[in-house]
């Protein structure tokens, strides 16, 4: 069994040619955000899926097997629920809640695109979008603190990545000094009563215990 350990930088442009003979992997989201994985390929070979953890595969992507060989990833059609609305702002509110749920979403110009579940369909239909379940390939936007897999399929994606880090780094790049002012002694002078033990306890009770 071969295994597949190498994700090729999309910045490495491949010839048409190569790419278009590479063995084919089709897999849906859920398998494409797995580092470890047995799979199967279309021509019906079996790998093992061996990339590093946090790794999350885009349509697309070029794998490389230990002996060269290129693999090239496909996005799976899958249950997913389409979201349109008849205006901007509904459709900014559906995002929203979405959002506040931790759901992955694709984002479209004028739809979102999440996994096929009731519950959503039922809550997004609340708030006055349209939902329409399909069979599609589902490809949901990257985390926006520089979690999973970086890409630069997206026009903006520089953009897009570059603003999230900096953000990720205001927030947690700091040395977590506190920077309320606060101080924080912690001194606390203990005494304790050692009324009944004598100098055989080993205890020296004239120090005072400052913890800082």
């Amino acid at each position: 069994m071969r295994t597949i350990d190498k994700l090729l930088d999309p910045k490495i442009k491949l010839a048409p040619v190569l790419v278009k003979r590479a063995a084919t992997l089709t897999l849906d989201f859920d398998a494409r955000r797995k580092s470890r994985l047995a799979a199967t390929l279309d021509d019906g070979e079996e790998v093992a899926l061996v990339l590093p953890r946090g790794t999350v595969l885009r349509d697309g992507d070029v794998l490389v097997a230990q002996d060269g060989g290129l693999v090239r990833v496909i996005a799976a059609a899958e249950a997913v629920l389409m979201v349109r609305a008849r205006d901007v702002l509904t459709l900014t509110r559906a995002a929203y809640h979405l959002g506040n749920r931790h759901t992955p979403v694709e984002v479209g110009a004028d739809y979102l695109k999440l996994e096929y579940d009731p519950v959503l369909a039922d809550m997004l239909k609340r708030v006055g979008a349209l939902v329409e379940q399909v069979s599609a390939p589902f490809q949901p936007e990257s985390g926006a603190y520089g979690g999973g897999h970086k890409h630069g399929h997206d026009e903006t994606f520089a953009e897009d990545y570059a603003l999230a880090q900096q953000v990720f780094g205001e927030h947690h790049g700091h040395d977590h000094e506190h920077e309320h002012g606060e101080a924080h002694d912690h001194s606390h002078e203990h005494s304790h009563d050692h009324s009944d033990c004598d100098a055989s306890c080993g205890h020296d009770h004239s120090k005072k215990h400052a913890h800082r």
